[in-house]
Parts: structure tokens; C-alpha cells; sequence
């Protein structure tokens, strides 16, 4: 019988524990149903918003990129001091476009941008061995970039932007 005392007793304890025990579920219901079914909600809830995410996404590429996107193109002097960019095509998306430009030769390049009528909509400053940056803002069709330090675009430095 003695030995039946602090069985009883540590049975008694642990079915305290049992009923004391649980987490901070509101429900009280601590079946193993209860909580598969929270999963089931939780990973519904992430679903959505990923879709609403991917939704959101796809809609701003078919209107041209949201109002806060910006488009970025980079455009480089050739580095042997050639009067040439090292590429004469670019292709940027519609919306306020960076113009990163790069010239790492001694000879001072700038790179601007004009419009099919001849406008000039903006560009860089005149830069040499180093980079700059400059932000136009421009809508679907092509332009052209050009250097105009005077006699660079005669000599060459001109390319084609194309703005989707």
C-alpha cells in the first residue's frame, strides 16, 4: 500500500500538468484536427497573398511598370578612348529611365537623349574616368543616344534606344 501512495500521487500530478498545459490557442481545442485545420488556414492565407503578389506584379508589367518603377540602361564610352560607345543599341522600359553612364578613358564623353523630332529630353554631365548617372523620363518608341562634346557624334558616338 505504501507503494501505491506516491504512484497515486505522481499520477495525480501529471494529470494536473495535462489540464494546466496548452499554448495560447483561443479555441481550446487542442485536437490534432483543430490544428491541422489552422495549418490549412494558415497556408491558404499565404497562398493568397502570394497570388495577390504575382497578380499586382503581372498587372504593372502590362501597363508599362507602377508609377514608383524606374527602368535602368547602361551605357559605357569605349575604353580605348575610340569616339564610339561599346554598344550601339539599348533597349529600356517606358517610365522614368537611368542612364548609367561609364567612361573610363581620359578623352570627356557625356551621353544625352533625343527624341525622333530632334529634342533633347536630358543626359549626363561631360564626364572622364568615371561614372554618372542621369534619369529621363520617357514613353514606348525609339530614340537616339549621342555624345555632344562637339565632333564625338559626327565621329560616331550615336546609338539607338528603344523603349518598350
Amino acid at each position: 500500500m505504501k507503494k501505491l501512495v506516491p504512484l497515486f500521487a505522481l499520477l495525480l500530478a501529471a494529470l494536473a500538468l495535462a489540464a494546466c498545459g496548452g499554448g495560447d490557442d483561443t479555441s481550446g481545442d487542442t485536437s490534432p484536427v483543430a490544428g491541422a485545420v489552422e495549418d490549412v488556414e494558415d497556408k491558404a492565407g499565404e497562398a493568397k497573398e502570394e497570388v495577390e503578389d504575382k497578380a499586382g506584379e503581372a498587372k504593372d508589367d502590362a501597363e508599362g511598370g507602377s508609377a514608383g518603377s524606374a527602368a535602368a540602361v547602361d551605357i559605357e564610352a569605349d575604353p580605348s578612348g575610340q569616339l564610339a560607345f561599346t554598344s550601339d543599341e539599348a533597349t529600356a522600359k517606358a517610365g522614368k529611365v537611368t542612364v548609367n553612364f561609364t567612361n573610363s578613358s581620359p578623352i570627356p564623353h557625356d551621353v544625352r537623349i533625343e527624341s525622333s523630332g530632334g529634342e533633347e529630353l536630358g543626359g549626363t554631365e561631360v564626364i572622364s574616368e568615371k561614372s554618372e548617372s542621369a534619369t529621363v523620363d520617357l514613353k514606348p518608341g525609339e530614340y537616339t543616344f549621342f555624345c555632344s562634346v562637339p565632333g564625338h557624334r559626327q565621329g560616331g558616338m550615336e546609338g539607338t534606344l528603344t523603349v518598350e
